[in-house]
Parts: structure tokens; C-alpha cells; sequence
């Protein structure tokens, strides 16, 4: 994230995150870089769909397309980067190699990312395959997905 963050900082650009199933990974990743506070506007760990919809994320995209989906993770992106006025929206969700007794959809090793760019008004889908047992490592991976999309995004 050093690039994204130094990227935003000299020009002058702004990132909000919404994340569900990497619980602030993304946030933390990003406020591990100096600067990170003039950049980072907002961070939103939303686990139940309430919070999601709370945040702007429209209902009937959860329930058309699950909770588990990349429609649901370009509406988390929008709606927080809406929410706050940042430049770049993130969102996550999915499943971690866990099964979700409230919401049984979807595959259990499946995250889907978005990152949403307010200028030009486009999205930038990812879609991963939860490949380890431990979650942190997941959260790991995620983050590296993220930062490589970005840095290809801002350049």
C-alpha cells in the first residue's frame, strides 16, 4: 500500500473502505503507511447486512444478487465512497472458508472486492478463491489483490 497511499497524498486524493469478511484488514494495511490519516477518510467493518444497508448499500442488491456477490461489493464501494466524498471506494465480502448459517448462499472460499473511483465514475471487480485454512493469511491475500488493482488503476 506505501504506492496508493503516497499516490493519494501527492494528488491529493482520498480512499474510504468498506469491508466485511477481511473485519478492517484492508483500513489497517493502509494506515500502516505514513500519511495514511490525510488519505483515509472513513473505514466501516459492516458484518450484517443491516450495516450494509445502513451505509447505502441498497437492499435489493443483497436480495436480488446475496450478500455474497460483486454487485454487493460495487455497492459497498459506491455507497462508502458516497457516505464520505472520498476518491476511492473499497468494498469486500464473501466467505472464508466458513459457512454463514444466516446467509447459506454462495460459495464458503469466494471474496469478492470492488474498488470504485469517483472521478470517472468506474469499478474495478475482484473476485478470489480463499486458498488458505487460516484467515489471517486470506486478509493477506486480499490486501495484496487490492494494492496491485490500485496501484493499476492510479498509475
Amino acid at each position: 500500500m506505501d504506492y496508493v497511499v503516497n499516490y493519494l497524498l501527492k494528488n491529493h486524493l482520498t480512499i474510504s473502505t468498506m469491508e466485511s469478511a477481511t473485519g478492517g484488514e484492508v483500513a489497517s494495511s493502509i494506515t500502516n503507511i505514513p500519511g495514511a490519516s490525510e488519505v483515509l477518510f472513513f473505514s466501516a467493518v459492516t458484518y450484517s447486512n443491516e450495516y450494509k444497508i445502513r451505509f447505502g448499500v441498497p437492499k435489493e442488491v443483497i436480495d436480488k444478487y446475496t450478500v455474497y456477490s460483486k454487485e454487493t461489493a460495487r455497492s459497498m464501494a459506491k455507497a462508502i465512497s458516497d457516505y464520505t466524498g472520498s476518491t476511492i471506494g473499497i468494498g469486500t465480502t464473501g466467505k472464508m472458508n466458513r459457512e454463514d448459517k444466516a446467509n447459506p448462499y454462495g460459495e464458503n472460499d469466494i471474496l469478492y472486492a470492488s474498488i470504485y473511483d469517483s472521478r470517472i465514475k468506474k469499478y474495478k471487480d475482484i473476485k478470489l478463491k480463499m486458498t488458505y485454512e487460516e484467515r489471517s493469511k486470506n486478509k493477506e491475500l486480499v490486501v495484496e489483490s487490492l494494492s496491485k488493482e490500485l496501484k493499476n488503476m492510479l498509475y
